[in-house]
């Protein structure tokens, strides 16, 4: 469903990183023959032709002849570009040119992105550039955040929306152009869009597709999709690059102690620098914070930006305040890790400080759970920071590493996402396409056969599947959802515990960012007392249904209470915006529920029957994250493997005497402090009520596998010891045992 959203997040971005002249008034040319704007029949304003001549000046531009010509007579389009030259908001716009000279009879256009602030930052720009409204010609579509209408011609998007979009519209047949931006950053959605989209151009010959990426992977994409023409585009300013002597111990400090320097020079321009990972991130914004107070008035106030790759944290907006702004000089400083070049817009970068390395998430199927490896940044990333500084002809690009650690560390480039991710929501939404007779996927690079096993094997275990392998009715709606199949299965177990209400908060408040903050040094008690009232005995997940409850009774009925609502999660250390998105995806997780006509329950939060209907429909999804307190000191070892690890310091259980000796968690990842994040107490008898046998049967050998067998044989020793003789059948008798009465009816419309 679409629906129009105008959130505050998305002005401040608007705002934060502003690429205009800062000229805000607008007046139309004057004249007797006003030329008038082909996309809404009104003529230009002198806005329009100010930014048009910036355009002109962009790299890309000295193209667009070319590019044309190649639309008008191919169906793909590669365009191979340097970073900064204008190719993602200029080519999408000559591609709606394209549409328009054919009266749309083919459709819109649409534009993929990798991140979610860069589809919204890239809207707002070229909206402004082509002199139209924002949500009318123009528009957005974002994981639970839509600002689109009928009357769209380019749309920017997520790649996982578009990928969505194809389970309904497999043909994608509402576009006459898609172009696939940041193809180089190898996300799964966007190689899953790669290799299905041969097929979707074969079934319609006047489908164009048009593919940006960065030079290193042009040829890649002519072996894959044949003779394509190929456009390159390059940037003519090339940086001042300055080496290190050596390879810094404490990467994070020298990146710091750099910035102040530069800050100390009172050398004019913004700073980007390029951090390991999203927690340096979180740690830079705090000590450059902590910092402002004591640096010397005279050189002007630095501003951290924050910009994560991977959350869904809209950009927060320093206080604005004009008058000072005209007198004291204002520095940016932005944030990121690696990958997070195409999120940086600001045109006023003289400086970019790059720490070399990364610290990255790694799948391992066989434990299945994420390993954190910390490694040097690709040959590739390394070219991209130093086109970051575009057209500026007096930037410096500031390695934290030698030159030839660049040769001898650094590998061309890193492995593509699908190589090194959990599979299980890709595989169901390739599962879901094979209904549509698009379950085929050409992928450029080929999963590692391990990772597709194990997501066929956790869609099994899961219902999702029949017994000849295809989806199950079951499998149908939980892809109706835009969740982990794991939180699906769990909102759709609650339909038969009759905690909805509940269920539909929990996976709201999972899928938004973490809503406690990281608390500044000196407040750490301060924010555990705050924290401790919305503490409940049963578990984390019963806690973040408290944090929400009070967020939405605090806030009242008024948006306007908005504002008083920021200040109450400012004094309980909680993120406002975090809540927020939270409502927002409760809101679309509903309307699916009913559009899929669901039963939804009443809210019954509190009572005895509630929360074991909760832990029930919890353990229907997560019983593959179940974790046990081997030695009564809080080292949980998982059932599944014989990793151990530490509950995290945001558990309510953390700062608590009583650690619970089982428990579900919702994530764990490997690194140097292990540890599983949001869990709740479960009981051995809970969990063999719900798992499915033949899970239980493929566990390692261990203790506490043991110790449940024993329950299972106290609880029901005749059907045990059936067991014991069964052989092939097992499996199926208990798909059909499984099978729930709300599997049964619930529908798709």
């Amino acid at each position: 469903m679409e629906f129009l959203t105008f959130s505050p997040e998305t002005h401040s971005f608007s705002e934060l990183l502003d690429c205009s002249d800062g000229d805000e008034e607008e007046i139309l040319v004057c004249g007797e023959d006003l030329e008038l704007n082909p996309f809404d029949g009104l003529p230009y304003s002198s806005r329009y032709y100010r930014l048009l001549k910036e355009r002109e000046e962009l790299p890309v531009w000295r193209e667009k002849g070319a590019f044309m010509e190649s639309l008008l007579h191919n169906q793909i389009v590669i365009v191979s570009g340097d970073a900064k030259t204008g190719k993602s908001s200029q080519v999408p716009q000559w591609c709606a040119e394209h549409c328009l000279s054919a009266r749309y009879r083919h459709g819109g256009v649409v534009c993929t992105q990798a991140h979610r602030q860069a589809a919204v930052w890239l809207a707002l720009c070229v909206a402004d550039q082509m002199d139209v409204n924002i949500g009318h010609e123009v528009g957005y579509s974002v994981p639970f955040e839509s600002c689109c209408s009928t009357e769209t011609i380019l749309r920017y998007c997520t790649d996982d929306v578009l990928q969505r979009e194809m389970m309904s519209t497999p043909l994608l047949s509402s576009y006459g152009v898609i172009v696939l931006d940041d193809v180089h950053e190898r996300t799964v959605a966007t190689d899953a869009l790669l290799g299905l989209l041969k097929d979707v151009l074969v079934s319609r010959p006047e489908l164009r597709l048009v593919i940006l990426t960065a030079p290193h992977m042009s040829s890649e994409l002519q072996n894959h999709y044949g003779s394509t023409p190929l456009i390159r585009v390059e940037n003519k300013h090339q940086a001042e690059v300055v080496y290190s002597c050596s390879v810094q111990e404490d990467h994070f400090l020298s990146a710091l102690r750099l910035l102040f320097e530069i800050h100390h020079t009172r050398e004019k321009g913004d700073i980007v620098i390029f951090l390991a990972c999203e927690q340096e991130i979180e740690k830079a914004h705090q000590i450059i914070r902590q910092e402002q107070p004591h640096l010397n008035p005279d050189l002007g106030e630095l501003i951290p930006v924050p910009l994560y790759p991977t959350k869904r944290d809209p950009i927060p907006k320093p206080n604005q305040d004009k008058q000072k702004c005209c007198t004291k000089y204002r520095r940016k400083v932005l944030l990121t890790t690696s990958f997070g070049e195409s999120l940086i817009w600001i045109k006023t970068i003289t400086f970019v400080i790059d720490v070399g390395v990364e610290r990255r998430k790694v799948y391992n199927p066989r434990i299945r759970a994420d390993s954190v490896i910390t490694q040097p940044i690709s040959k590739s990333q390394a070219e991209m920071h130093k086109q970051i500084l575009g057209m500026s002809s007096s930037g410096k690009l500031f390695c934290l590493y030698p030159e030839e650690f660049t040769h001898k560390e650094m590998k061309p480039h890193l492995p593509a996402k699908i190589e090194e991710s959990k599979l299980t929501s890709m595989v169901l939404f390739l599962k879901r396409m094979d209904i549509a007779g698009f379950g085929h996927c050409n992928f450029i690079s080929r999963p590692a056969p391990e990772s597709l096993m194990q997501a066929l094997e956790d869609l099994d275990y899961l219902a999702a599947l029949d017994n000849d392998g295809n989806l199950s009715e079951f499998g149908i709606i939980m892809s109706e959802f835009p969740l982990d199949p794991q939180l699906s299965k769990a909102i759709l177990a609650s339909c038969e515990f009759e905690c909805v209400d509940e269920m539909l908060t929990i996976a709201a408040m999972l899928t938004a960012p973490n809503c406690f903050l990281h608390t500044p040094p000196g407040t750490e008690e301060i924010a555990l007392t705050r924290w401790r009232k919305f503490s409940h005995p049963a578990g984390d997940h019963f806690t973040l249904i408290n944090v929400f409850n009070a967020f939405k009774e605090a806030r009242g009925d008024s948006a306007r209470q908005y504002c008083g609502n920021e200040k109450w999660c400012r004094d309980c250390f909680l993120s406002c915006s975090a809540l927020r998105m939270a409502e927002t995806i409760r809101a679309e997780l509903l309307e699916i529920m009913k559009r899929i006509e669901l039963p939804i329950s009443e809210p019954a939060f509190g009572s005895k029957e509630n929360i074991l209907s909760i832990k029930k429909s919890l353990l229907s999804g997560y019983f593959m994250h179940i974790a046990r307190d081997v030695d009564g000191s809080g080292n949980y070892l998982m059932l599944t493997h014989r990793q151990v690890a530490q509950l995290h310091p945001f558990s309510s259980y953390y700062n608590t005497r009583r650690a619970p000796e089982w428990v579900l968690f919702h994530e764990f990842s490997v690194s140097e402090d292990n540890s599983i994040r949001v869990v709740s107490e479960v009981s051995p008898d809970l969990f063999v009520e719900l798992v499915p046998q033949y899970y239980f049967s493929n566990l390692p050998p261990s203790e506490s596998k043991d110790i449940l067998q024993e329950v299972i044989n106290h609880l029901s020793p005749a059907p045990a010891t059936k067991e014991e003789q069964k052989t092939s059948n097992d499996k199926e008798e208990n798909e059909k045992l499984a099978q729930t009465p709300t599997e049964q009816r619930c529908i798709i419309q």
